[in-house]
Formats: structure tokens, sequence, C-alpha cells
């Protein structure tokens, strides 16, 4: 058994969860993993067994625990640093960056929840929506600009920052959301990364196994 034991929700619906997920994959340790469906009548307990703040993701490091998935990123980078990227200009970016998008973009998480699986075209986008998707797109233009010479990510290598907005990505997918070409090749590289393609299976195993396919 793994010293590290991470618990999350659905694969299919719980963004902050995937965030986690990718930088535990990503950061190569092992780990067991717990998943807690978010819509049953035991959801509750089952979390609060494991987080007494009653939300997922939530980390177990031996005794210790870790909750807020931007603070399990930062824990899992203090044992492999090369989580964040290895320039310290580009590296307060990637943190400014997921900080933002940690507190940020509440009009588009609202509107366009996060379901992996489904296809959700918006036939009217509001305004505050199409800000905030705006925003993001011209924050991963401003991130790949800046940094992201030798490879297809935001800050070149796959990072905490990619991580951290894979379920965006996941998002523009499911809503039809336009978007530039630039960010089409991104989003592409995104999915297509082996932790992000291996986290959409299993979101697809999960609602196909729940007869909600």
């Amino acid at each position: 058994m793994s010293e590290l034991k991470l618990v999350v929700g659905d694969k299919n619906l719980s963004s902050w969860s995937m965030r986690a997920y990718l930088a535990a994959r990503l950061a190569g340790l092992p780990f067991d993993e717990v998943v807690i469906l978010l819509d049953r009548p035991d959801t509750a307990q089952r979390i609060a067994a494991h987080a007494p703040a009653g939300r997922v993701p939530v980390l177990h490091d031996g005794t210790l625990r870790v909750w807020d998935s931007l603070a399990i990123v930062e824990y899992l980078a203090e044992k492999v640093p090369a989580l964040w990227p290895a320039d310290a200009a580009a590296r307060a970016m990637a943190r400014s960056a997921c900080a933002e998008m940690h507190s940020g973009f509440a009009d588009m998480r609202s509107v366009m929840t996060m379901n992996v699986t489904a296809r959700r075209p918006l036939a009217d986008v509001p305004p505050a929506v199409a800000k905030d998707t705006a925003r993001v797109q011209a924050l991963w233009r401003e991130c790949r600009g800046a940094h992201g010479r030798g490879g297809p990510f935001l800050f070149g290598a796959f990072s905490a920052a990619d991580c951290y907005f894979a379920p965006v990505v996941t998002r523009f997918v499911t809503y039809a959301t336009p978007v530039e070409n630039d960010t089409r090749a991104y989003m592409d590289a995104v999915l297509a990364h082996p932790v992000v393609a291996a986290w959409v299976t299993e979101a697809r195993a999960e609602v196909e196994g729940r007869g909600e396919a």
C-alpha cells in the first residue's frame, strides 16, 4: 500500500479532482485512489470520512492530510519540483495563472459545468461567460508566447499549469466553445497527453458503468 492516498470525486464531473489527480500522475509518485460518486445519498458521509472540510479532492500522506486542489499540487511539487517550470519567471507566471483559475472565472464555471462525456453546445452564450472564455484563451496565449517554446503546452513541457487548465479544455469541448486555431492546437495537445487521455477514458467508463451513456 502506498503512503499516498488521493480521494477524488466523479471523473466525469469533478474538475477540482481532475486537477489534483493529473498532477499526482504527472509527478509519477505511487498513490492509492478513492473515487466517491458525488450524487449518492451517502456522498457527504463518505467524503467526511476522508475530509472534514467536506470536499474533494483530499490527499493523505500517511497521517498528513492536504486538502484543496492547489494545496495538493504545491505539496506534490515539493516532492517533485519538475511539476512546475524550471525557469523562475515561467514558474511565477504558471503559479499566477493557476491562482487566477482557482479563484476566478465564476461565470464560466457556473454555466459550463464540467461534464467530460456530454456534448452540449451553447446556443446563447451569456456575455459574462464569453468574457471568461476570452480571458482564458488570452491567458493561454500569453503563457505560450512568453514561455511556450520547446513544446505544445503552456510552458513548453506539460506541467502543473496544464493540469490546472485541463478541465477547462474539456469544458470547451463539451459546450463547443468557439476558439482560435492556436487555442484548438493547445486543446488537442492537452487531450492527447497520456494522463489526460487516461482520465477521459476512465470518465467514459464511469458513465457507461452507471448506465448514463
